[in-house]
């Protein structure tokens, strides 16, 4: 990231697969920050959800205007010089890079990883949510860690959801990022 570009507004993406914490910490490193916070599931499609919902994985097809949508609401952001944090699995390097053209500016990622047996118990534990415990397979299987990307922090979940928040929050401060 140029030096220069450090006092320009960010845009963050807090990533994983379902149930590592994505909306949660997403939430609450918006409050410390005092951004904005987009809920990427909020911007699916209905044929998406309607998919998730019945244990079917979305394809990159799938989730290319969906990404797309998640770009284009961050670069808005950047442009109106806010800074803005999104909840977006980002399980693809392909769909990190779409975003980070999208946005055309300071983006930065926290991605939250766990063990899969912390994850499934998490989305056990979730109520109301449409994306059943069957798909995380799938979603592990997709995943493409993304270690050695340039700003990526990655943040272990087996901690307090306030605990994930403050350590996500050290990492970015570490990179230069300040809201």
């Amino acid at each position: 990231m140029p030096e220069e570009r450090l006092n320009e507004p960010h845009a963050i993406i807090v990533m994983g697969v379902s149930g590592c914490g994505k909306s949660s910490v997403g939430e609450k490193l918006a409050a410390a920050l005092q951004l904005a916070f987009i809920e990427g599931d909020a911007l699916h499609p209905a044929a998406n959800v309607e998919k998730m919902s019945k244990g079917v994985p979305l394809t990159d097809e799938d989730r290319m205007p969906w990404l797309d949508r998640i770009g284009e609401d961050i670069r808005a952001s950047l442009e109106k010089s806010e800074g803005i944090i999104v909840s977006c699995s980002a399980l693809k390097r392909i769909y990190r890079d779409r975003l980070r053209a999208a946005a055309g500016g300071n983006l930065f990622f926290v991605y939250l990883e766990g063990s899969k047996a912390l994850l499934t118990k998490r989305m056990g534990e979730r109520k109301g949510h449409f994306m059943p415990v069957s798909l995380l397979e799938s979603q592990l299987a997709t995943l493409e860690v993304p270690t050695g990307e340039q700003g990526v922090v990655a943040v272990d979940i087996d901690d307090t959801i306030d605990g994930i928040a403050a350590t996500a929050l050290r990492a970015l401060a570490s990179l230069g990022v300040m809201g």
